[in-house]
């Protein structure tokens, strides 16, 4: 089915409400998560597919309270971050002291050809199915030529709906990949995590494209 506009509202408002509300609960319970094994997927590939040379400049979208934004500044990377939850972007701002942009990922108004990286960490699946082929054609606008995004989200079987209080959409790899490539990106990794442990047990999908130019 789809929604028109407005009624879109109805599924990324509660989602919002629910992270402002929790917002200093979800900070001291994901301060300490290891995203070591993300950032690394996306600098690397950065470095060799956008031909860039660090610094370079991040868009952490959903970046939350801050955390992966402070750790690609203390890289010495340029980090921005973007989230639709108000109270996380206060929070942010003040812990990572980058620049955050208050955005709902529905209506996301990014700057063309400005990022060198799209850091997207447990954030697009809340965008619901349908609005998900505008948000991903707003990241590719921003991101410069043969720039590179990092995807992880919870996989699932194309489902989506509410899970205490959040919307989400759950996909398995071969429709998050038709979305990807449909939007004018090039695959160039995926890996399920946690590591090291069977398949039944990774409960995310993590994902590495780059930026096709579109024929002129």
């Amino acid at each position: 089915m789809k929604y028109p506009s407005p009624l879109l509202n109805e599924f990324t408002t509660p989602t919002l409400d629910y992270y402002n509300q929790k917002a200093e609960d979800f900070f001291a319970g994901t301060i300490d998560h290891d995203v070591e094994q993300n950032i690394t997927a996306l600098l690397q590939h950065i470095e060799v597919q956008a031909e860039a040379t660090a610094p370079f400049t991040i868009l952490d979208v959903g970046c939350g309270p801050g955390r992966d934004l402070k750790t690609f500044k203390q890289l010495g990377h340029i980090a921005i971050g973007v989230d639709g939850a108000a109270r996380f972007v206060d929070m942010a701002r003040t812990y990572s002291g980058c620049e955050v942009w208050q955005q709902d990922f529905v209506t996301l108004d990014l700057p063309e050809n400005h990022v060198d990286g799209v850091f997207a960490n447990a954030s697009l699946f809340h965008v619901p199915r349908q609005s998900l082929p505008q948000a991903l054609q707003a990241l590719h606008a921003t991101l410069r030529p043969h720039g590179v995004l990092f995807s992880s989200n919870p996989r699932g079987n194309n489902e989506e709906g509410w899970n205490g209080g959040r919307y989400g959409a759950y996909y398995d790899l071969e429709t998050w990949r038709d979305y990807m490539l449909t939007a004018g990106f090039v695959e160039l990794m995926h890996y399920y995590r946690p590591a090291g442990v069977p398949r039944a047990q990774q409960p995310w999908l993590a994902s590495v494209w780059r930026k096709a130019e579109r024929p002129g």
